[in-house]
């Protein structure tokens, strides 16, 4: 990878925005801004979390004029206002909407964030490119197959960047794998992939009926979803335990690491998909997603195996949510907080920590639930976006990637469901000899919501 230095005049870096930036760092990687010193028009869709988490490293690392913030949830929205305003106290304090429409129709967005549960991702994606802007969207990017097909030819048509938030491809020691052990043909010739999570993270609550709380609207949040008797605020992580509204662990993690994979190892669409798994120890709770599953994504002469279980032990203590690329030379391990080259025989063994930026970036440490290991990468992520705005190559996980990624992991869901392996054609978007897994590519709506199409935008 070639190395450039930012352009940035030294004076107006002094004093800008984003002073505290390392220019060691970003400029390693080639993150040369072409107008460092532009201010961007920002709009966040859901202020959780990671929406804010999103916004944060995005104001940390260039101009951000945050007009407003949108979210069902009026307090945690008004709290979101609060933390932004914070960090800025100089400038006006965003404007705030409940209904993402409503915001768009009443600002012109050079960004927008989207940090929503996935059932609204690609609703929301689709009407900030009409409305004009360009988007970081989270991952995955639907929650179907044709949501994803729909989206990807929204962007085309609109002729909008979409940065996904697979933030791997953006991670500094992964990153230098690639470089250094991928790419100079260290591993050999390469013919296995396993991945993996191991994290207990199927809830196995099961919480009684409540009153809907009055600052939530707990009808638009659910959307065009299946409406589910109201048991608590779906906030952070209870949304994740029904397939409602994603698509369980197989939609969250194994679509960053089979990504991670694929921007690796230059893979395409897999040749095919099966997948086997089910609740198979913590049925007690509400949940519904599996607690126990793999999936097999073949290639030509390569398979990446994915497997997560929510209990017991992992495999490996120091990779329970990793990667493993198998290579006849040797073995490169990896995940979000390290990588590890074992060479085959008497070679040297390589190891690479995360890198941390908590000098450069005191406000880190002072973030509420902020991922400190995951910063770094998210603000290369935003760099690589914001470049690809100024320039005209697609960013790293542009939405063409993160569809093939996204909807790779729904697809082994329905492989799962349906007990036999798919191929899905993505030129014809049919799954191949199979009717009714083709029918599965698409969710039913709710009534009165129209689920979006990719002839909607030839």
């Amino acid at each position: 990878m070639e190395t450039k230095p930012f352009n940035i005049n030294r004076r107006h870096f002094l004093k800008g925005a984003f002073a505290s930036l390392v220019l060691s760092t970003y400029g390693l990687y080639g993150f040369d801004l072409m107008n460092p010193l532009k201010s961007y028009r920002v709009g966040l869709i859901g202020t959780g979390w990671y929406g804010k988490s999103d916004l944060f490293r995005l104001m940390q690392v260039t101009k951000v004029e945050v007009v407003c913030l949108c979210d069902v949830d009026r307090n945690q929205l008004t709290k979101a206002a609060d933390l932004v305003q914070s960090r800025n106290p100089s400038l006006k304090r965003p404007q705030l909407y409940r209904d993402y429409k409503e915001m768009l129709s009443e600002h012109e967005l050079d960004i927008v964030l989207i940090g929503t549960p996935d059932h609204w991702h690609a609703l929301q994606a689709i009407a900030a490119m009409e409305a004009g802007a360009h988007i970081y969207l989270q991952k995955p990017i639907s929650v179907d197959v044709v949501e994803g097909e729909a989206v990807v030819a929204a962007a085309s048509k609109y002729n909008r960047i979409v940065q996904v938030g697979l933030q791997r491809r953006n991670t500094p020691h992964l990153l230098e794998a690639k470089k250094n052990i991928i790419d100079t043909g260290m591993l050999g010739k390469i013919a296995h992939v396993e991945m993996n999570c191991y994290y207990h993270m199927k809830s196995i609550a099961n919480p009684p009926l409540q009153e809907v709380p009055e600052y939530l609207d707990y009808d638009l949040w659910t959307g065009p979803a299946p409406l589910r008797p109201y048991d608590g605020l779906p906030h952070r992580g209870w949304w994740r335990a029904f397939m409602e509204y994603g698509n369980g662990i197989v939609g969250d993690m194994c679509v960053h690491m089979f990504d991670t994979a694929r921007w690796l190892l230059d893979l395409d669409w897999p040749n095919r998909i099966s997948s086997q798994g089910g609740i198979y120890l913590q049925n007690k709770g509400k949940s519904n997603i599996t607690d126990t599953q793999t999936a097999v994504f073949e290639y030509d002469n390569l398979n990446c195996i994915w497997q997560h279980r929510t209990w017991g032990t992992p495999v490996d203590p120091e990779y329970p949510w990793a990667f493993k690329i198998y290579g006849e030379q040797g073995t490169l391990a990896g995940s979000p907080m390290q990588y590890d080259f074992i060479p085959r025989g008497r070679g040297k063994k390589i190891h690479k920590d995360v890198l941390y930026e908590r000098e450069q970036y005191p406000k880190d440490l002072t973030e509420k639930d902020i991922e400190l290991h995951a910063a770094p990468a998210t603000r290369l992520h935003m760099l690589d976006f914001l470049k690809s705005i100024e320039g005209s190559a697609q960013p790293s996980a542009n939405i063409m990637e993160g569809h093939r990624s996204s909807a790779s992991c729904i697809l082994a869901n329905i492989a799962m469901k349906l007990n036999r392996p798919l191929s899905y054609d993505s030129k014809s978007r049919l799954v191949k000899g199979d009717a009714e897994a083709t029918k599965l590519l698409q969710r039913p709506y709710r009534k009165g919501w129209r689920h979006p199409l990719p002839e909607d935008f030839s």
